[in-house]
């Protein structure tokens, strides 16, 4: 039987997103599945779980999107295929805010503003904090609540909310998430 992949979820997909994700896996010893970006998605969740079974390190960092399709789009679809597959470990869930119109939501476990804080009230894509408390807007996150993520983190926009995350700098807000999923999961690349 194969070994379960570790893997954290990532609900965006552009070119931002991928330069942070790529920075922040490579800063704690992961692998990107650098294919996984578009926006929206373009690979299926099966040829997804085999890119992931292929990587040579864990936590393997998975990126979707759906570019504001209303209801379950092509990311999700694959999200959710991925989430449910055996050979997979969920470790956790970034989810990431957006300025969407068809008023997705998901719950949130925590959120992390753009100024690094934790706060119980939802993000924008700023990162600026709202006032919903425990839930996020999305355009790739309508089929969260359905997959058991053991956390799942909301932030702004990945890579950008005004600067503050951008991978020239380390991409430090998607990285607090990252490190709170890695601590709240036990993982230790063993």
């Amino acid at each position: 039987m194969i070994k379960p992949k570790a893997v954290i979820l990532v609900t965006d997909g552009d070119e931002y997103a991928k330069k942070a994700i790529e920075s922040v896996s490579q800063s704690v010893g992961g692998r990107c599945i650098s294919m996984s970006s578009g926006n929206p998605s373009i690979l299926s969740g099966s040829q997804l779980v085999q890119l992931i079974q292929m990587a040579p390190s864990e936590p393997v960092f998975v990126m979707f999107d759906d570019s504001g399709y209303v209801g379950e789009g092509a990311g999700e679809t694959a999200l959710r295929y991925v989430a449910n597959h055996p050979s997979i470990r969920i470790l956790g869930v970034i989810a990431v805010a957006s300025k969407t119109k068809q008023a997705e939501w998901t719950k949130v476990d925590v959120c992390i503003d753009r100024d690094g804080e934790l706060t119980a009230n939802g993000v924008d894509k700023f990162g600026i904090p709202e006032y919903e408390t425990g839930r996020i807007n999305g355009d790739t996150v309508y089929c969260l609540d359905s997959i058991h993520a053991p956390i799942v983190v909301g932030i702004g926009d990945i890579g950008k909310m005004s600067g503050k995350d951008s991978y020239k700098i380390g991409a430090p807000i998607t990285k607090k998430a990252v490190d709170i999923i890695l601590e709240r999961s036990g993982f230790n690349g063993l």
